[in-house]
């Protein structure tokens, strides 16, 4: 029988033996369905059907599919070797989804301690790093010591940085060119402050802030893209659903203008602000929103909830 979902489809027939076979193919939220012709109720084998896809959907449903699901903690500058140590236990005891990527930030003093006590399964990232190997730059640390701690990732310009500390977008860009010429995985933060939201400019802060990342950018596959709107971090407010899809969505539009379709199907863009236990479901739901950078709740065993919003 015929879905009596309302819908818009595309249908195509195929005739065999006198049997008329309508397939109807729907949009990604409606089922697919077929109808059989009344002068027949006998059993047709599923190789009599002809399939029509619309490429469009097949091209979104394909790309979404391919990008695995990826969310960082980010435990910025909490913990000390006994409740880090606790954390830990708790996160390689836990049951998390294998099908998704794990990555855990950890202050630079403790990078050591964090990749030795973690499970392999889950990664662990620096929380910045300087633009050069080495040199006289005191209280920084180069991607070439984050390697050799053993850790393949680096969280770079996250609004703290920017906001806090002065970071402008070019040291920014210049820091991912370095960390991935140095061989790390870089998770490039972007996101607009409150009044920028508020005054309608949310599209052109964050397109800018991912032009300069772009422009330092030539292998894409070790770039995580984390959209963290700075009204939403530490606050306990959380962007809706709708406003991180549409963000998101405009930034794929964004990557595929600027730099190519492969790139905006591939690459992941995650959304980090207040995200917890209770918001991690629907926000992980949204067809553009391929995982989460958390904050305050990845030093909680509600993280392990998080990792698993998809399941």
């Amino acid at each position: 029988m015929r879905s009596r979902t309302s819908c818009h489809t595309n249908q195509s027939a195929y005739m065999r033996g006198g049997v008329r076979i309508s397939v109807f193919i729907n949009t990604p939220s409606c089922p697919l369905s077929f109808a059989l012709s009344p002068q027949t109720r006998r059993t047709v084998p599923f190789s009599h059907f002809f399939f029509h896809f619309p490429s469009k959907v097949l091209q979104n449903k394909s790309a979404n599919m391919s990008r695995k699901f990826f969310v960082g903690g980010n435990w910025k500058m909490n913990g000390d070797k006994k409740s880090l140590g606790e954390l830990i236990q708790t996160l390689n005891s836990g049951k998390v989804d294998p099908n998704v990527e794990v990555v855990c930030g950890a202050p630079s003093i403790y990078l050591d301690f964090a990749r030795s006590k973690l499970d392999a399964k889950f990664g662990v990232a620096a929380q910045n790093c300087y633009k050069v190997p080495k040199g006289a730059f005191t209280g920084e640390i180069s991607p070439a010591m984050i390697k050799d701690c053993g850790v393949n990732w680096v969280i770079l310009g996250h609004s703290e940085r920017r906001h806090v500390f002065g970071e402008s977008d070019e040291l920014i860009g210049q820091k991912t060119a370095h960390a991935l010429e140095s061989g790390l995985g870089v998770i490039a933060c972007i996101g607009e402050k409150l009044d920028e939201r508020e005054g309608g400019i949310t599209e052109k802060v964050v397109f800018a802030q991912t032009k300069v990342i772009a422009d330092n950018v030539k292998d894409w596959s070790k770039v995580v893209l984390a959209y963290e709107p700075v009204w939403a971090i530490g606050t306990g407010k959380t962007a809706s659903p709708q406003q991180a899809q549409e963000v998101h969505e405009k930034l794929r539009e964004w990557l595929k203008t600027n730099v190519s379709e492969a790139v905006a199907n591939s690459v992941r863009i995650i959304y980090g602000g207040s995200v917890t236990g209770g918001t991690c479901k629907e926000l992980a739901s949204q067809k553009d929103v391929d995982g989460f950078l958390v904050g305050g709740a990845s030093l909680k065993p509600e993280f392990i909830d998080i990792i698993n919003a998809k399941a």
